[in-house]
């Protein structure tokens, strides 16, 4: 739910450049989980074994996370790289780490490497190698110093992307010069939902019950509107810290569901920003104790969905008359409503119902200001003549090359029949 004005000048296959040496996140920000306890004077016998136990217990914590936090610059220049890649479902992160002779700055100063394609659903057990192309880098948060994590993407020994292998199809069309003339801009708002580890139901709430109705939960504060925020606030500075292009975050409309949004980013920046940023999140929460779930419609009736809003613009859209622009994408855009909507997420047709600031998944509409469209376009780009517009369509859990790459093809490439294109104008009261 964010208006996202500006491309940042990072530029997606650049090792951010940062000031100082932050520490990395570490399991003391937990803290809060472990029980701590102190007492004084005299004690029973048992109290004194409780105590002893507690002492002992976070001792070990202790412990590790000195070897978790210990600095190992000043004694090699070798570095770990985490390869991250996508899993066979399109939407698991898997990841494993390597040590890297020094520092890099590049994704093409690292190797590439392997991994067992059997193991993830992506290859044959008699033929099970997939390659890992590193393809972006971004500073390691949990280990610090010059350690990176790597994104990737996947390949047969003989070179050819693997079927789940979609950021290479995204990359050959932002790599189109109709497409890189007109400078792409992405905002995505990925929404999420923090599930409770053992019974699988929303953070704060009753276990096998309610809370009560939507509406004070939305950017809401205190004790029984907002749960996660610890989750939030570390996820928004470990994207900072590792160079992602974050630029906010709100609690969600449901309890227990939250959003940040990245962007703008230019091209295939934006798939490989939201990538690191759900890698980082899945670690969080697993430090957390907590689940991840970027299904659409995690709890059925009255609660809002989990959606991806991608704000999108070129750089036709956002000069002088770009609006005009704007109305013709928004048609070709009705035209391939389908083809979209195949793409957008598994299972969002739980979702996209004409309720809950959603538009129906059978129909297309468009509208300013209307949140239960299913594309949005601002007051203030309306008033200005210029500006961007918002898909709302997609899922949760849309693989985002997918959706930016669609967008931009859509947009930009393909070019419907007059016919159709005029019978669209009159179905949308488009005058374009």
């Amino acid at each position: 739910m964010a208006q996202i004005l500006a491309p940042s000048a990072q530029w997606q296959m650049r090792m951010p450049k940062l000031s100082g040496n932050p520490s990395p996140m570490t399991s003391k920000m937990w803290g809060s989980l472990l029980l701590k306890q102190k007492k004084k004077g005299p004690a029973k016998t048992s109290a004194n074994f409780r105590v002893f136990a507690l002492q002992s217990e976070n001792n070990t914590i202790n412990r590790i996370e000195d070897l978790l936090n210990l600095d190992v610059s000043p004694y090699t220049d070798k570095i770990i790289a985490e390869y991250i890649w996508i899993g066979g479902s399109g939407i698991d992160l898997r990841s494993k780490s390597r040590t890297i002779s020094k520092p890099v700055e590049h994704p093409s100063e690292l190797p590439k490497w392997n991994y067992d394609g059997s193991s993830t659903g992506q290859a044959p057990g008699e033929d099970s190698e997939v390659i890992l192309y590193p393809q972006a880098i971004f500073k390691d948060p949990f280990r610090g110093g010059n350690n990176i994590l790597v994104i990737c993407d996947t390949y047969t020994p003989a070179g050819e992307p693997i079927p789940t292998n979609k950021r290479y199809r995204a990359a050959q069309i932002f790599s189109k010069q109709k497409v890189v003339d007109e400078l792409p801009w992405f905002g995505i708002e990925q929404e999420y939902t923090l599930l409770q580890q053992n019974v699988k139901w929303p953070l704060g709430w009753p276990v096998g019950g309610y809370p009560g109705p939507q509406g004070p939960y939305y950017c809401g504060a205190g004790a029984d509107k907002s749960f996660g925020r610890d989750i939030s606030d570390a996820h928004y500075k470990a994207c900072l810290y590792a160079g992602i292009n974050i630029s906010g975050t709100n609690g969600e409309v449901m309890p227990g569901q939250w959003e940040f949004q990245v962007g703008p980013s230019v091209g295939i920046e934006a798939g490989d920003h939201i990538w690191c940023a759900r890698y980082l999140l899945e670690r969080i929460t697993e430090q957390a104790g907590v689940v991840l779930s970027l299904d659409p419609k995690p709890i059925e009736g009255d609660w809002n969905g989990a959606g991806c809003h991608t704000n999108y613009s070129t750089k036709s859209m956002r000069e002088d008359g770009g609006f005009e622009v704007i109305k013709k994408a928004i048609l070709n855009l009705s035209l391939r409503h389908k083809e979209h909507i195949s793409a957008y997420g598994e299972g969002n047709e739980r979702r996209l119902t004409g309720k809950h600031e959603t538009a129906s998944i059978d129909t297309f509409s468009w509208g300013v200001a209307n949140r239960g469209c299913s594309i949005r376009v601002g007051r203030e780009t309306e008033k200005q003549g210029k500006g961007y517009l918002e898909d709302r369509r997609p899922a949760s859990n849309m693989d985002p090359y997918v959706v930016t790459s669609l967008l931009a093809e859509t947009t930009l490439l393909w070019e419907p029949t007059l016919e159709a294109e005029a019978l669209a104008a009159q179905k949308l009261s488009l005058q374009v």
